[in-house]
């Protein structure tokens, strides 16, 4: 167990920021990009995260890392798409080996926290403390403090602050932002800048609102119902975040970002992803495109852009703005700094166009142009999302330049992703052979202590009685 120590080389702050920011990032679990009144959802009502959208830069084309969140969340931490870290899927552990964003920042004098869901350890199943003997809790990719959860969380979560145990009351995203705020209180009287990220368990399943939060969705089934309760929760704790930096009058030195960690839930009515095509797990916009916003008053004018960006697009823009340089010249990276859009959208493009890969599937974006195939590298599709954002007209017979240009470009960033899986990116130029593969956390030693107390769990009980029973059948 090792976390790769880098030397930083400070480079000069931007002109127009007299300190170094604070930076609060926010990732929800599983919200659609139509999961949003600014967005036109027909029911659901979001009026914090509309006034957040109406008071920053709202993305209307803002990506996941991929369709599914794990790989999302590495690539939040990296810079880099996922499958170059060790993450190409769901409850995969994110290398030893790779240089994160609060390693860097850790380094350069900020204070760093997370809070909320980790799932990048390995462990698969309902979220559960994070053990203080886990080889990858997120103080060893450079958290000084944690209250983290191996997954997703629900009502009443059990967390762990440090691998201390420690239960809260009431909704999962009021509760977890709730600890941050306190933490936040106290890092501001201190001179030194910070990093908090809160990372929400809402929506993601199972769903389970309070009565009141419920109550405007009565007419939907069980399962909507919850669903979109939960989001009003969720809605009503980012007004707390932004009111709690503003009685703390450190919002203007504040940097707030929010997003999804991956598209929208299928099954939820009404639909999650507004009329874009697909759901998590896709390939297509409805799996990839996710609410996307960056607060910061007083230096990002309030303003909408088409500028494609990504997750993968936090680690540098956060850098730039940290004074902090980036180590490592020859490691691949996937994400762009933003800073130069804050003001305006630039004549020119991004200077990458954004690559996703998920199994078999990858998807290329180029300013206005998709390509993407869901059984790589056979059965190509081409969309021009400026004239058809949800993709239903594939135009490759129409346009074979522009898919030769793009498939050519993603068959080439493949083969690099395929370098980067073998480990050829890091100073040894193989992935330490101790890194493990994803397992269910019932099926280990290290909670089996607790098994016997947690069936009586809402959220553990049924859960580990089903894994319990899938483990005898295969033991036959």
């Amino acid at each position: 167990m090792r976390l790769l120590f880098v030397l930083l080389i400070l480079c000069p702050l931007p002109a127009w920021a007299e300190d170094r920011p604070n930076f609060v990032l926010v990732m929800a679990d599983d919200q659609g990009w139509g999961e949003t009144s600014y967005n036109g959802h027909p029911l659901l009502k979001t009026p914090q995260l509309d006034a957040m959208a109406g008071n920053g830069l709202r993305f209307n084309r803002f990506y996941a890392g991929a369709p599914v969140c794990s790989p999302t969340r590495a690539a939040v931490l990296t810079g880099r798409a996922s499958c170059r870290t060790g993450v190409p899927e769901h409850g995969y552990a994110l290398r030893h080996q790779e240089i994160t964003l609060p390693a860097l920042l850790r380094q350069a004098g900020y204070q760093t926290a997370h809070f909320g869901k980790w799932h990048l350890n390995g462990l698969r199943g309902p979220g559960v403390p994070i053990l203080q003997s886990d080889r990858f809790h997120p103080g060893i990719f450079g958290f000084d403090h944690w209250l983290s959860v191996t997954n997703f969380y629900d009502r009443d979560p059990l967390l762990s602050r440090m691998g201390t145990f420690e239960p809260r009351q009431g909704d999962s995203s009021e509760t977890i932002v709730e600890a941050a705020l306190e933490h936040i209180a106290e890092q501001a009287e201190n001179d030194e800048p910070f990093l908090t990220v809160i990372w929400y368990g809402t929506p993601h399943s199972p769903f389970k609102a309070s009565d009141k939060d419920c109550r405007p969705f009565a007419h939907l089934d069980e399962s909507s119902m919850h669903h979109y309760g939960e989001l009003a929760a969720l809605d009503r704790s980012i007004g707390a975040l932004r009111r709690g930096l503003c009685k703390l009058g450190i919002e203007k030195r504040t940097l707030l970002w929010y997003c999804s960690d991956n598209g929208g839930l299928p099954k939820i009515d009404p639909p999650t992803t507004g009329n874009l095509r697909g759901n998590k797990g896709m390939i297509y916009e409805g799996g990839l495109r996710v609410p996307g916003i960056i607060e910061w008053p007083d230096t990002i004018a309030p303003r909408r852009t088409q500028y494609p960006a990504c997750v993968m697009d936090i680690m540098p823009t956060l850098l730039e703005l940290a004074g902090v340089n980036y180590p490592s010249a020859t490691r691949p990276r996937d994400g762009v700094s933003l800073v130069r859009i804050f003001d305006q959208d630039p004549s020119t493009p991004r200077q990458e166009p954004l690559a996703f890969r998920y199994r078999d599937k990858a998807a290329i974006v180029d300013g206005d142009w998709k390509l993407l195939t869901n059984t790589f590298p056979k059965q190509w599709e081409l969309y021009d999302l400026r004239t058809d954002p949800t993709e239903t007209s594939n135009v490759a017979n129409q346009n074979p330049d522009v898919f030769e240009r793009l498939r050519d470009r993603l068959t080439r960033w493949h083969k690099s992703v395929d370098e980067s899986i073998e480990g050829k990116d890091y100073p040894e130029g193989t992935v330490e052979p101790n890194h493990p593969q994803p397992v269910h956390w019932v099926e280990t030693e290290r909670y089996e202590p607790y098994l016997e107390e947690w069936q009586q769990r809402w959220e553990y009980g049924n859960w580990i009685k089903r894994r319990r029973k899938q483990n005898g059948k295969k033991k036959r």
